[in-house]
């Protein structure tokens, strides 16, 4: 593993020399995690051409020590700049570059007056844009998160009657997680039951399941600090006429949205591949957020695939593909799965059913 990390240095470096900066000051968890392997959620990065250096406190010393080999191990305590100052004199840094696009305003003002450079530069996603491609090992992880996600969805079928509320399902879907080993879920699990099922973001309530409800789930596990994310539609009882056509169109939109993910087209091109099914049938006003998004050590990671997405898709990038019809007064149907893009034919990661499912 610690040849994982060796590359990923190399790579940064290689990124600071084209930007002409002496050091890197990386804070953003999912960054440090990402750079070193550390998973604790108090430290930051100091990286020169020279040195790799994981500054925490006291509480995660030894857990740094057995995670991050590859970095030299500094405790401080209190306040890190004097530690920070003491490497920017050590390794006579000038330009130290920081991540513009994760600190808050008041944060680099305390930056810029306490530690002794002579110039800040943004990093800007610098290590986001090395994040955008997973290695062999990640998407293993990833693989983990989702199939510990399909079984959630083969549990839950189970325990859906009515009378359960949203809440209640949400709970017993978190709670198989983490006995399937998830740290838990990947993002505040969406079920919406009947109408409540056109908003696209439902938050689970405390409305009871009935008979006739057309019920949207979207949910992830978090494994070893990777996510997935995966949405499915089910009805108990009957289901609606249109809301059953809607399903066939989401679906339908879905696969061709699926088969539209390759190498070297934009997420623009691809959103507006799945886009065109559901205008075509009449729903365009209907689909009013993008078709996916990364997925990784974060639940919402470029590239984006949306009218807004102009990163070209690379072998390696992990994808969410979930289109959706909403109506308001009626309900709604999302389908989504993650996939690899995998030159011509995407890899589909998730593998639970997509028919038209009636509990």
């Amino acid at each position: 593993m610690s040849d994982i990390y060796k590359k990923r240095l190399e790579k940064l470096h290689g990124k600071m020399k084209l930007m002409d900066i002496d050091a890197v000051l990386i804070t953003k968890r999912e960054n440090y995690m990402y750079m070193s392997g550390f998973t604790g959620t108090s430290a930051c990065l100091f990286i020169t051409g020279q040195r790799a250096v994981l500054l925490t406190d006291f509480r995660y010393v030894e857990q740094a020590a057995v995670q991050a080999p590859e970095y030299e191990i500094l405790k401080y305590s209190g306040s890190n700049f004097n530690a920070l100052n003491h490497l920017i004199e050590c390794e006579k840094v000038e330009k130290l570059s920081f991540e513009d696009r994760h600190l808050t305003f008041a944060e680099h003002a305390e930056f810029v007056s306490r530690l002794k450079v002579s110039v800040f530069s943004p990093l800007g996603g610098a290590v986001e844009e090395l994040r955008r491609i997973k290695d062999a090992s990640e998407i293993e992880l990833i693989k983990k998160a989702v199939n510990i996600a399909d079984n959630v969805f083969t549990h839950i079928l189970k325990f859906i009657k009515p009378g359960v509320s949203e809440i209640e399902l949400a709970a017993e879907m978190e709670h198989f997680m983490k006995r399937q080993g998830a740290t838990g879920p990947s993002f505040e699990t969406i079920v919406a039951s009947g109408k409540r099922s056109s908003m696209p973001h439902g938050i689970a309530s405390e409305k009871k399941i009935e008979s006739g409800d057309v019920i949207t789930m979207d949910y992830g596990a978090l494994y070893k600090g990777y996510c997935s994310d995966i949405t499915r539609t089910v009805f108990l009882g009957k289901p609606d006429n249109e809301l059953e056509r809607i399903y066939r169109i989401v679906l339908d939109t879905q696969l061709k949205g699926v088969a539209a993910v390759k190498q070297g087209i934009t997420g623009k091109e691809v959103d507006t591949a799945a886009r065109n099914v559901i205008a075509n049938a009449g729903f365009g006003d209907n689909f009013g957020h993008g078709l996916g998004h990364g997925v990784g050590l974060e639940i919402h990671e470029e590239p984006m695939l949306s009218m807004r997405g102009v990163i070209e898709l690379k072998d390696g990038m992990v994808v969410t593909v979930e289109p959706g019809i909403y109506v308001t007064g009626l309900g709604g149907v999302r389908i989504e799965d993650m996939v690899v893009v995998n030159g011509e034919t995407a890899r589909v990661l998730t593998s639970a059913p997509k028919e038209l499912i009636v509990i």
